[in-house]
């Protein structure tokens, strides 16, 4: 409110707004009319992993709706802070000096992460999933506009210092060709493909650090299902993952002209 009350916006990087019905939920490549609703003068940014995840979604959905996405997330130690990236270098090199397994400096995370992977970001709920895989799944809904998307989120920490990957698996109302979407992305603002497997081009999250897009690549059919395709995606979740966005929100409001 003392932000707010003398007409300031206030753009929200923490969760404690994002789900509140009168605080639209923003992904300027997304849902950028949203931003205009803000009654109580606060946009909310999302969580890192949706933001990358939704960037790619909004041109597929252009092409057919979608029904359910299942994503499996890598994310980077960066997503947990300075101290989780100092405990990856530091822990790591404890490692291969030999340290023991119960020697090791483990503060950040609630396992070793050095050479390893961790299933478990934020608390776990009730239901056994996390807090991480639950905001994957309402933020998506509430910034796609569609509360019928069905989302199965597993959330892993990787021993990865910086940009989130994401496994993703789309399911269509319609058919939607591989090649379709390529050129769908590919036209879409903030994505970049990388997709020539013949030529080993996809998405690394050790080689897009810093960088502002959302990259997709390994983009293909799932014939698991009747109109399914799967495909990675990279972003760095400290550029378009949280900063960037919050920026790009901004620049909304700024007069046209």
């Amino acid at each position: 409110k003392t932000i707010t009350k003398y007409g300031a916006v206030m753009i929200d990087n923490s969760s404690a707004f994002r789900m509140d019905a009168d605080v639209p939920l923003v992904v300027p490549e997304v849902n950028a009319e949203d931003a205009l609703e803000r009654p109580r003068g606060v946009i909310a940014n999302p969580n890192c992993s949706t933001i990358q995840m939704v960037v790619a979604l909004k041109p597929l959905y252009d092409l057919a709706r979608i029904t359910r996405v299942v994503v499996s997330t890598y994310q980077a130690a960066s997503g947990a802070g300075a101290p989780a990236m100092a405990e990856l270098y530091d822990q790591t090199r404890e490692f291969l000096d030999g340290k023991p397994e119960d020697e090791l400096t483990i503060k950040a995370f609630k396992h070793r992460i050095a050479f390893n992977t961790i299933p478990h970001i934020d608390v776990f709920l009730d239901d056994d999933s996390t807090k991480e895989e639950w905001k994957m799944v309402a933020e998506t809904k509430k910034i796609m506009g569609d509360a019928g998307v069905k989302v199965a989120a597993t959330c892993v920490r990787v021993p990865v210092l910086r940009c989130h990957g994401e496994s993703v698996n789309v399911e269509f109302a319609a058919d939607v060709t591989p090649e379709a979407a390529r050129e769908a992305l590919a036209a879409a603002p903030g994505v970049t493909v990388m997709d020539d497997p013949a030529n080993n081009v996809y998405p690394m999250p050790g080689l897009l650090a810093g960088t502002n897009d959302t990259y997709v690549g390994r983009i293909r059919r799932d014939d698991t299902v009747d109109h399914g395709l799967s495909m990675w995606v990279v972003a760095d979740q400290i550029r378009k993952g949280a900063a960037l966005n919050a920026v790009q929100i901004a620049q909304l409001l700024l007069p046209k002209d």
